[in-house]
């Protein structure tokens, strides 16, 4: 029963498919350009579209569709959605520019005890609003 619901869900559908999109998008495109392919682009952070984004608008505008733009739960989804969006343009953005400064001091000042950390954090605002169109589209055709 609960999983025959979830199957027929269709804004949690909107969301894996639109996030799988960007996903696949991140990975392709280094095979094309680059004539690479690079695993952890599967499953990795930031990245032109930005899959938090296309995660959120697809279930936002989802939810738009099927339970109105004047319901609670769409309103909801909408500030849920914003948040993300800014967490991922400006949070996480600057922690990774913040990563970047840490890497340079480690390699250039041989601090053994010290790990290299992950530089591509975030998006910048084009990457989120093609994410967000991209969802968008997406949770809206599902």
């Amino acid at each position: 029963m609960v999983f025959s619901s979830l199957l027929d869900n269709r804004p949690f559908w909107a969301a894996i498919i639109a996030w799988a999109i960007a996903q696949g998008f991140k990975t392709i495109r280094p095979i094309v350009t680059q004539r690479k392919f690079d695993a952890t682009r599967l499953v990795g952070t930031g990245g032109m579209p930005s899959s938090h984004s296309s995660l959120v608008m697809a279930l936002t505008a989802s939810i738009g569709k099927y339970y109105g733009l004047d319901s609670a739960l769409f309103a909801i989804s909408l500030i849920f959605s914003c948040v993300v969006m800014y967490d991922a343009a400006g949070i996480r953005r600057a922690a990774g520019k913040q990563a970047e400064i840490l890497n340079y001091l480690i390699e250039h000042h041989k601090l053994p005890n010290f790990d290299k950390v992950k530089e591509l954090l975030g998006h910048t605002p084009l990457e989120v609003l093609v994410g967000a169109i991209l969802g968008g589209v997406v949770g809206w055709l599902v």
